[in-house]
């Protein structure tokens, strides 16, 4: 016998959020959360009938409506303009259950109904895990579609480095060029550097011998 859906209701950022699930784990998932929100009070079974009747008309999609609102519930909600004037709705801490008085028995005239509710918790769970699948299909393609944006992206990257490489290796090897060019420049200089030294020394050896000449 599967499992009966219940409407399970949380707060995610601006919106407040319902989905109709077999579990609180299943809520959870469907959420995307990685905490028990519903250990920590921030998540919380209801019975609200409108909720309810909007949940289980749509099993296992998530529903969701702004904070501090009470208007209907939908796969998707826009933000009102002026979300700041609503008021944020509590979710209270799971109260603990107290001992219940032992169900009577159904008389057997009941039969009908309870299989009649029972194809309908069929029908609710199948919905349920029709939506999971889509739920799942739609994540994989998101992970697919983030891994070819990143993979695009790493490549752009490395082109552009492989780029700026390229233009240091010229820039650097031009550099090289400039430097030898310069080096060559500078042992012309010092060559002719050395070559009028020398003359120089020369000249001034004889303009001495000649000055100590004119003087004896």
């Amino acid at each position: 016998m599967p499992r009966q859906l219940k409407t399970y209701i949380t707060n995610l950022g601006f919106f407040e959020i319902a989905i109709a699930a077999p579990s609180m784990k299943a809520a959870l998932e469907a959420w995307g959360m990685s905490h028990n929100a519903f250990q920590h009070g921030f998540a919380k079974q209801t019975d609200d009938a409108k909720i309810v009747s909007a949940t289980m008309a749509r099993p296992g999609i998530v529903l969701k409506r702004p904070v501090g609102t009470t208007g209907a519930f939908s796969e998707k909600a826009e933000l009102p303009k002026e979300l700041w004037k609503g008021t944020l709705p509590k979710i209270e801490l799971p109260k603990k259950k107290t001992t219940a008085e032992p169900k009577k028995l159904k008389p057997k005239a009941e039969a009908p109904k309870q299989a009649k509710n029972n194809k309908q918790d069929k029908v609710a769970i199948l919905s349920f895990e029709k939506a999971k699948e889509r739920r799942e299909r739609v994540r994989e393609k998101e992970k697919e579609i983030e891994a070819a944006r990143q993979e695009k992206e790493q490549a752009s990257i490395e082109r552009a480095l492989a780029k700026v490489e390229q233009a240091l290796e010229e820039a650097s090897a031009h550099h090289d060029e400039v430097i030898a060019v310069i080096e060559k420049e500078r042992e012309k200089l010092d060559r002719r550097a050395d070559i009028e030294n020398e003359r120089w020394e020369k000249e001034r050896h004889k303009l001495e011998e000649a000055r100590e000449r004119a003087t004896e």
